[in-house]
């Protein structure tokens, strides 16, 4: 690609402001040599009365010119003032187009590396369109469940070839893409696991929380690693369908069993970034998800009920045969005792439930009689070694019966070890959790690496890695000059990103910047969203500090953040134990410490347990293990203390942080990936 040439708009000449009134001038005079005023006639008046008069208008005409100047000198400073106001606003501009150059330039790098890689992202797409046309072909009858088998092992085995013979299939019908598919030759190996994902959330469909970016984060990362996967969803009217390729409704209807009969459900199909997902609409419960919020509604337990019953129906007259379903916290753990009691005999023998619980504060607690709603039998499953829940025991809980009913239970816990998952964060679930602990899996979440990645970012002055660090150092010579800070090479430059959906503690914040003007420390802050109350926060913060130190931008911007992370020395998180919050892994991973807002002794009431146990936890995760040796325990104070006596221990310190993968592919990914293998080798 060709170099691009930006040019910068020049300041454009305004006209000056028009006088509002044109100024009157004395007429000029001629001066005798005896001090007689001559005029177009000569005329001498007589006597004291006319010498009064000629000097009363020479004093005039003074008093008129002095009044003249005044104006004129009033009239330059308004111009003045105007131009200058002007030149800053044009200034501004140019700041603006420079910012929006920087953020083209990324996008245009982005897209080149996308097309210089983009066979297997189009392979992924084309793959996961196909089968579910094959689901839609057994759906109509077209095909009987077995031949859908055969057909999905051939896309599954043929990924690279197949997507290069039926890249237009979206332009085909179904007669004619099955004949080109019963045409097509196979014969190797399947290789890598078929995963169906049953949930609630996915980023950027449901982009609600820590469910939505795990099931799209672990489900690329899968298909990178030559797997399959599959989500689905209910139908939310309030989808985002921006990112979702070839949306269809499959023209026919899929039945499934609630309440005692069959009712019809419309589905949906696309592609979001190369994973095939598949929307299931209830016809005559069309209320159930036509509603403003996701959750928290009295009958949530008969909504997802419905739909974990629906989409099991769903995959059984699809003839799929998946190796894992994979289910998340209470709202799909239903589909456990479904899949046992219910399905495992409908085709299904081979394949094996993975449970993920991101949280215990929600476990789903109801009446035992709500689980005949989607076919289940209360009498048996009321039951202490079942559903029964542990502390009520007159009503069931779902969540728990999700952890009984899989082969395999992954917790995601970036911080803490499994110990302390079981004994202090699962409520009345220790005993539970204790007696299937062998089946337990502490997982951290990750980051999308395609968007954090130091050594490709575009939009960073100079990258840099774990292994050469140095282009930080121009990062903050360059984030210090966009803010307008004094680049002193011992100040320490802290950087505060503004947690997007929550708010901040702005009481601990102006305590921690008090605390801190004494070190010659260095703040930016900057806002992630549009919200108002967020930008009042920030002004109302900027008005009351008033310290050419501290720098807040309200408003959000892609090509400051990223240069923000970049060229800050430490970046202060609101938690470090939040799992909705990426601030901390993105701060490791561009080289920048993590330091929780509350992280002391006087505010802290959980992390003192984990550094007596953390060390001794061989459950714990890398990332758990990086963060609790080094950050956790840090108050801003000590971090910039430790910074500033000993740079070269800091920078290792730094390096090797920077060292560990912290996306989906790394340690997430590791992870699930032995956890699909122990059960699939059950």
């Amino acid at each position: 690609m060709g170099t691009l040439f930006f040019f910068h708009p020049p300041i454009p000449r305004l006209p000056l402001p028009s006088v509002s009134k044109p100024i009157a001038f004395p007429p000029i005079s001629c001066l005798r040599n005896n001090g007689d005023v001559t005029g177009f006639h000569e005329h001498k008046s007589e006597g004291n009365k006319n010498v009064d008069m000629s000097q009363t208008i020479s004093n005039d005409g003074r008093n008129v010119k002095q009044d003249n100047i005044w104006q004129l000198f009033k009239e330059a400073q308004h111009n003045i003032l105007y131009l200058n106001e002007q030149r800053l606003g044009a200034i501004e501009e140019l700041e603006k187009t420079n910012r929006e150059k920087h953020s083209l330039l990324k996008k245009i790098k982005k897209l080149e590396a996308e097309k210089q890689a983009g066979a297997g992202k189009d392979n992924l797409s084309t793959c996961s369109e196909l089968l579910l046309r094959i689901d839609a072909m057994v759906l109509s009858s077209m095909i009987s469940p077995g031949e859908a088998s055969e057909l999905r092992g051939l896309v599954i085995n043929h990924k690279v070839s197949l997507a290069d013979v039926f890249n237009v299939i979206s332009r085909k019908k179904d007669p004619e893409l099955l004949g080109q598919l019963r045409h097509f030759s196979h014969g190797h190996k399947k290789n890598g696991f078929h995963i169906v994902h049953i949930c609630t959330e996915m980023t950027p469909m449901v982009p609600r929380g820590s469910v939505a970016s795990y099931v799209t984060g672990i489900s690329r990362a899968l298909q990178r690693k030559g797997h399959l996967v599959e989500v689905i969803l209910p139908k939310y009217a309030s989808l985002n369908l921006n990112e979702v390729q070839g949306l269809r409704e499959v023209n026919v209807e899929a039945y499934s069993y609630f309440n005692g009969q069959l009712h019809g459900n419309r589905i949906w199909t696309g592609v979001v970034y190369g994973i095939g997902v598949t929307l299931i609409e209830p016809k005559y419960f069309s209320s159930f998800f036509n509603r403003e919020m996701i959750y928290g509604y009295p009958d949530d337990f008969e909504r997802f009920s419905y739909f974990c019953r629906a989409s099991l129906d769903y995959i059984v007259k699809c003839g799929k045969q998946p190796d894992v379903l994979h289910l998340h916290n209470w709202e799909t753990a239903i589909v456990g005792p479904l899949f046992w009691d219910i399905f495992v005999q409908q085709g299904l023998g081979g394949t094996k439930i993975l449970f993920t619980c991101h949280g215990f504060n929600s476990q789903g607690i109801e009446q035992p009689d709500k689980l005949a709603l989607c076919g289940l039998d209360p009498l048996r499953l009321h039951r202490p070694d079942r559903l029964q829940d542990n502390t009520n025991t007159q009503l069931v809980n779902i969540l728990k019966g999700g952890i009984i009913y899989s082969n395999k239970v992954v917790i995601m816990s970036s911080i803490y070890p499994k110990h302390i998952v079981i004994r202090n964060l699962s409520r009345e679930l220790e005993p539970t959790l204790n007696e299937h602990r062998d089946k337990l899996v502490i997982a951290p979440y990750g980051l999308d690496r395609s968007t954090w990645d130091p050594s490709i970012d575009y939009l960073l002055p100079e990258n840099f890695n774990a292994e050469n660090i140095n282009g930080k150092a121009v990062c903050k010579v360059s984030l210090l000059q966009q803010l307008g800070l004094s680049e002193h090479s011992s100040s320490i430059l802290v950087g505060f990103i503004f947690p997007e959906g929550r708010d901040p503690d702005v009481k601990r914040l102006k305590e921690v910047i008090l605390n801190a003007k004494q070190q010659d420390v260095q703040f930016v802050f900057l806002g992630t969203s549009e919200r108002s109350v967020v930008n009042q926060t920030l002004e109302s913060l900027q008005k009351e500090l008033k310290d050419d130190n501290l720098k807040l931008f309200p408003t959000y911007d892609e090509a400051l953040l990223h240069l923000v992370f970049a060229g800050s020395d430490i970046i202060l998180c609101q938690s470090l134990v939040d799992p909705t919050d990426e601030i901390p892994l993105i701060a490791l991973r561009y080289g920048a410490a993590p330091i929780a807002l509350t992280s002391d002794a006087s505010t802290n009431r959980v992390i003192p347990f984990e550094r007596n146990f953390i060390n001794q936890d061989h459950e714990a995760t890398m990332y758990s293990k990086l963060i609790n040796s080094s950050f956790i325990n840090m108050s801003l104070s000590l971090a910039v203390d430790e910074l500033r006596t000993n740079p070269a221990v800091w920078k290792r310190k730094i390096m090797q942080a920077m060292a560990h993968d912290l996306s989906w592919d790394g340690e997430c990914y590791d992870l699930h990936f032995a956890a699909y293998s122990a059960i699939k080798n059950m």
